[in-house]
């Protein structure tokens, strides 16, 4: 009954996007699955920025992944830098995102800002945890907390919330980085048990609910910190259905 109840509640919301929106819901769902999920919580016209906001944060984190080396992935990252500063360029991101900047759905310098975190990623390596955890507050967190100002709620607990999910995000993506002979660890080999234990700590706030869906992914940090990494399951996903019902992440 309750997968029923899941499935029903999923395709209302679906449903209840505004048509304008369903393309970068649909890019939203291949390029972040996890946010996509989350974002069909938030309330149906804010769905579409949320979904905008957050591809162009995967098209920051693309930057250095698809770069063959690190010039390459700053040239990349000034492409959209003059994008936020006013520059129009035809693209099926960058021309929306500069639309919702005209129209003051971003500010620029919060978009400025996930571009200068991500610059960390050309650098070479994170010297220690203090940078680590600047570089995920940077992102991830402040990512959070934009989308937290486009459902109307500007929130340090919703950074905070979004800093633990960059954190969980990080730790699962290590094999996935090693592979390609990078690394977002600190370079100083602080253990990973530090890192997931702090982390953890930021989970312990509730959001404010109209920030909720932001909030979200939290849930997903929750249950990945600590563990080896699974794909998502069913279980996954109720766990985020039932902090959108009760305001707990």
């Amino acid at each position: 009954m309750l997968k029923v109840f899941f499935v029903v509640t999923i395709s209302y919301g679906l449903r209840m996007s505004p048509s304008s929106d369903h393309l970068h819901l649909q890019r939203l769902q291949r390029a972040d699955p996890d946010r996509y999920f989350c974002t069909l919580f938030a309330p149906p016209e804010a769905r579409g920025s949320l979904a905008l906001l957050y591809l162009f944060n995967n098209e920051l984190a693309r930057a250095r992944e698809v770069a063959s080396e690190p010039l390459l992935a700053r040239i990349r990252l000034q492409w959209w830098r003059e994008v936020v500063e006013g520059e129009a360029k035809k693209h099926e991101i960058a021309t929306p995102l500069s639309a919702a900047l005209e129209a003051g759905v971003f500010a620029r310098a919060d978009l400025l800002g996930l571009i200068e975190a991500r610059e960390m990623e050309a650098e070479g390596e994170i010297p220690d945890a203090a940078a680590f955890f600047a570089y995920a507050r940077g992102t991830a967190g402040r990512l959070a907390r934009i989308a937290g100002k486009v459902l109307g709620a500007d929130s340090p607990v919703v950074e905070d919330l979004g800093t633990a999910y960059g954190v969980s995000g990080i730790l699962r993506a290590v094999s996935f980085l090693a592979a390609q002979d990078r690394s977002l660890l600190p370079a100083d080999a602080t253990p990973l048990e530090g890192l997931v234990a702090q982390a953890r700590a930021l989970l312990n706030q509730r959001p404010p609910r109209a920030a909720l869906a932001a909030a979200l992914p939290a849930v997903f940090a929750r249950r990945d910190l600590g563990k080896p990494f699974a794909p998502r399951s069913l279980s996954d996903k109720f766990a985020v259905l039932r902090a959108a019902f009760t305001g707990r992440v």
